[in-house]
């Protein structure tokens, strides 16, 4: 618990620290993420993400996002995956503009409780091919992430269905030709609080804030988002 508070002190620490001389917006996300266990060994994991721009203006990032799962135990798994982004800027003189990204990505996830804190971490490598006017770049992003879910009912040693807070936060770190980036280590970092509802031990439904810190090459953008997420298990 207290490498977890440490580490959570340190990510918000390093969001706070880029809140000087800052652009910011507002945006709403959607997200659906699917786990299906084929085996006791075998699973699939499958997201997909609509973002809007600032203001709510458009949808600017559309996510497509699948991997294949190995479960080493029931608290470890590892994975490999895909993603697909495309992104969108609409502009009066250039009219609509899209760009590409496609991403190959290793994960880990360990699962665990603390107390009545159901918590995971992951830990998520990405091979980001990143398709812009003129150019194709190559880069590649170290990505840690907890969540942590307080069951507002007493629950036993699964959480079924029920109230629930969750608590979140990922920080990214260019590992490679961050130059293409935006000539930094630190990337972004991203803070959520959500209320949810777990329906099923196959369904949660949540919705909350989430806090984007990102540097860009130029400045630093704030993203305060509002945030809709599905989950289902199967």
């Amino acid at each position: 618990m207290k490498k977890l508070l440490l580490l959570a002190l340190i990510s918000f620490m390093a969001s706070a620290s880029i809140m000087a001389q800052t652009q910011y917006q507002n945006s709403g996300w959607f997200m659906f993420l699917n786990n299906t266990k084929f085996n006791k060994k075998w699973g699939l994991q499958f997201d997909f993400q609509a973002r809007s721009a600032d203001d709510w203006k458009y949808v600017r990032n559309t996510l497509v996002r699948p991997a294949v799962q190995y479960f080493i135990n029931d608290q470890h798994n590892v994975a490999l995956g895909y993603l697909w982004q495309a992104t969108q800027s609409q502009s009066v003189i250039a009219g609509n503009t899209f760009q590409h990204e496609h991403r190959i990505f290793e994960q880990y996830i360990y699962t665990h409780k603390l107390s009545s804190i159901f918590a995971s971490q992951r830990l998520r490598v990405e091979q980001r091919f990143i398709g812009r006017a003129g150019e194709d770049v190559f880069s590649q992003r170290f990505r840690y992430f907890f969540r942590l879910i307080q069951p507002l009912k007493k629950t036993e040693a699964a959480f079924v269905s029920g109230p629930f807070i969750a608590l979140q936060n990922e920080v990214f770190l260019n590992i490679q030709n961050n130059d293409k980036i935006n000539n930094s280590v630190f990337d972004q970092n991203r803070a959520y609080l959500a209320l949810g509802y777990r329906f099923s031990k196959k369904f949660d439904l949540e919705a909350g804030y989430m806090n984007q810190a990102q540097k860009n090459i130029s400045g630093h953008t704030n993203n305060n988002i509002i945030q809709l997420a599905v989950y289902t298990r199967f």
